[in-house]
């Protein structure tokens, strides 16, 4: 059975590597584009009157509204949308705080194309992507505490821990489903309550936050 397409919007100011980009993952019978513009403001025009795009790529540091300020704007307004964010740059500083703002997935501009078809279809059908490389980067970042707020103790559940766990194990939400016993909408509540209680606004702020508190080993 055919998968069901997957709409695409693209946000980069450099028109020629976002029209490679685009042509190039239209080549994937999986994926049709909705649209391409230059910055973050012509994106807000854009989802506010327009059919809203399953996937989102922003470019970090394009000019106008840049992609952390895009991203936490879509995040707020259009939650069901995925963000990928894509860089030229892979510090650790700058990936934290995309994640923070709500971008499901991180990629740089120097990948193989082969990658960004694999990075978009994992946050569709698992919900994040972070490449081995920049988990590494995500990894030192929390070890120097390069995150300028101080982030308060939570009191979580031994189901809520064990959920936070499997999250970190690259299952999508109906495998950890079937590993805690429990029904996909059921793991979907753990989720949302949990996205409220930690202050994050995706399944890869969910598991930087397992990570930073050493939640991302089984118990």
């Amino acid at each position: 059975m055919m998968k069901k397409k997957i709409s695409i919007g693209i946000a980069d100011d450099h028109i020629l590597l976002r029209k490679g980009l685009l042509k190039l993952l239209l080549t994937y019978d999986r994926f049709e584009a909705l649209f391409d513009v230059d910055n973050g403001n012509e994106v807000i025009s854009h989802l506010k009157d327009h059919k809203i795009p399953d996937v989102l790529i922003l470019d970090v540091n394009m000019s106008g509204k840049n992609g952390l300020e895009t991203a936490q704007w879509v995040s707020a307004h259009f939650p069901q949308i995925k963000i990928m964010a894509l860089s030229m740059y892979s510090d650790e500083t700058t990936i934290l705080k995309m994640i923070q703002a709500g971008a499901h997935g991180y990629i740089t501009k120097n990948v193989d194309p082969e990658k960004m078809k694999e990075a978009i279809d994992a946050i569709i059908d698992k919900g994040v992507y972070l490449p081995e490389a920049l988990s590494a980067k995500i990894f030192s970042g929390i070890k120097k505490n390069i995150l300028s707020h101080e982030e308060k103790a939570v009191n979580l559940t031994d189901k809520e821990r064990l959920f936070l766990a499997l999250l970190c194990q690259e299952l999508s939400y109906q495998e950890i489903a079937a590993k805690m016993y429990l029904s996909p909408r059921t793991v979907d509540d753990y989720r949302k309550k949990l996205a409220r209680k930690l202050n994050v606004k995706s399944k890869s702020g969910l598991i930087v936050y397992a990570m930073n508190h050493g939640l991302n080993q089984m118990p």
